[in-house]
């Protein structure tokens, strides 16, 4: 692979990026604007009803976090003439056919100037709704694609995926790409215009029944999950995002193409505001009960490795992989994590955590200082179900006994404490094949990047995208957990 010149490749570019109010989006944007200021233009995808809608997001939602701090800092009072001259917002969707861009000189002026198209977009719930699911992550892939495709300067299409499309394999996994129709079940065939068809079917017929909205959310998300298992896939998430790909292989032509394979997302390291992270990561969803102390007791061997990599680290990824196949008329698939080559175990977190919060005690609602006890795993799944039951659920039926003697005085409570288990229960479903997870992802394609990345030092160490130069524990206590208390704790 010869040597790639990043910086120079984004030189007078103009650049498509949908899902750009998302984090990774917003990451992406603030890297090029600060370490190529002569990018020629930036067009972001916005899920706006008009112009005027699609600019105020692109203020409110990107411009104005803290994220582009140092931006703002470097240009000072020029900032604000800078961006307007290199950001476009664009009010669309890419469930559209277009992207939604309905304005015909519009789209003839993007397909005759957009060089670059990086899609970001997705929806990331485990258990979204199916007909949603599909269409931004399977409908959406096959739009970008339609659209790259008309762009006549076309050098390179780059779509963010995720490496957990590979289910729950355990070993290494390596960096192929998905055949279309591919199961992980083996023997099947995914047809992927008959799961669009049943998704539809499946929503006119909840509405010809006058389901209410909360059911047809309901029977949505459950068709979704049920659909994802039968070709084996844990979610919908992961099974929607597998043949957003294998649309994308199946259809790109000659079209030059990265799929990039990111694992867990974490917070910024180093570049531009470490520890700056927006939402609830996977993670972090326990970090915050845990600060908020309503967790006490979690299922997971902490033994096990996670598999984790800094927001910056992917975005250097994907600037890295896009410069170095630049209208090579080929498919190439990556993934971006840390288990080969720097893992480290929930037991890392776990303690650095417990550490954290001692020497920053939480404060609860009444201002008293909450004590920092550790937190209990339970190591096996069966044994976490026989505490659920002995600790929760045999009390609610002795609860719900009571309540039927006493005429239903009781219901409200018992009604409100079944909810809130069961969904619990759910929870912990749903989320149990990654806390067990066992396979490592294979980066073999990512190292030989990195080889070829050395020639350059500046650059290697400006689009840093190497696990090993991560110190965990360092990481973990004084830059994603603080991060995690600063910018996504309520």
């Amino acid at each position: 692979m010869e040597s790639i010149r990043i910086v120079e490749f984004f030189k007078n570019k103009s650049i498509l990026v949908t899902g750009s109010t998302g984090f990774l989006a917003k990451i992406f944007v603030e890297k090029v604007l600060r370490v190529q200021p002569e990018v020629k233009k930036l067009f972001l995808l916005v899920r706006a009803g008009d112009a005027t809608s699609a600019h105020q997001r692109v203020q409110t939602e990107i411009l104005e976090k803290d994220l582009f701090k140092v931006l703002k800092d470097k240009h000072g009072d020029g900032f604000r003439s800078f961006v307007t001259s290199k950001l476009v917002p664009l009010a669309g969707d890419i469930v559209q056919e277009d992207l939604g861009i309905h304005d015909s000189d519009l789209r003839r002026n993007l397909w005759k100037e957009v060089e670059v198209v990086v899609n970001v977009a997705a929806t990331t719930n485990f258990d979204e709704r199916y007909d949603v699911a599909l269409g931004i992550n399977v409908l959406g892939a096959k739009h970008i694609l339609e659209f790259a495709k008309r762009c006549v300067r076309l050098e390179m299409l780059l779509h963010v995926s995720t490496a957990y499309v590979a289910g729950e394999q355990s070993g290494l996994i390596l960096e192929k790409k998905f055949l279309m129709g591919e199961t992980l079940e083996g023997g099947s065939y995914l047809d992927i215009e008959a799961e669009l068809s049943l998704a539809d079917k499946k929503k006119r017929d909840l509405r010809a029944e006058d389901a209410t909205e909360e059911a047809e959310k309901l029977a949505m998300k459950e068709l979704g999950i049920n659909r994802a298992k039968l070709f084996g896939w844990p979610n919908t998430y992961v099974f929607t995002k597998a043949m957003g790909e294998m649309l994308l292989g199946h259809s790109r032509g000659d079209l030059p193409m990265v799929i990039l394979r990111p694992t867990i997302i974490t917070s910024v390291q180093s570049d531009p505001l470490p520890g700056w992270v927006e939402g609830t990561r996977t993670i972090d969803s326990v970090l915050i009960g845990y600060a908020k102390g309503k967790i006490t007791c979690f299922f997971g061997d902490l033994d096990i490795i996670m598999d984790v990599v800094p927001g910056d680290m992917v975005v250097n990824a994907m600037m890295a992989t896009m410069a170095a196949h630049s209208k090579q008329q080929a498919e190439f698939t990556y993934h971006i994590g840390s288990s080969v080559r720097n893992p480290v175990t929930y037991a890392t977190l776990e303690h650095c955590g417990f550490r954290y919060f001692l020497a920053n005690p939480r404060v609860g609602r009444d201002g008293s200082v909450m004590p920092t006890k550790r937190l209990s795993f339970i190591k096996s799944m069966v044994l976490f179900r026989v505490f659920m039951t002995l600790r929760y659920k045999l009390p609610l039926e002795v609860m719900h006994l009571v309540n039927l003697l006493s005429c239903g005085r009781l219901a409200r409570g018992y009604n409100e404490l079944n909810r809130k288990y069961k969904f619990m229960m759910y929870l912990v479903d749903l989320y149990k094949p990654y806390v067990y997870f066992d396979g490592r992802f294979d980066d073999l394609n990512m190292e030989r990047l990195r080889m070829a990345m050395k020639r350059d030092e500046a650059e290697a160490k400006m689009f840093d995208f190497d696990p090993k130069h991560i110190d965990w524990e360092d990481y973990f206590s004084s830059i994603h957990i603080p991060g995690v208390m600063k910018y996504a704790f309520k």
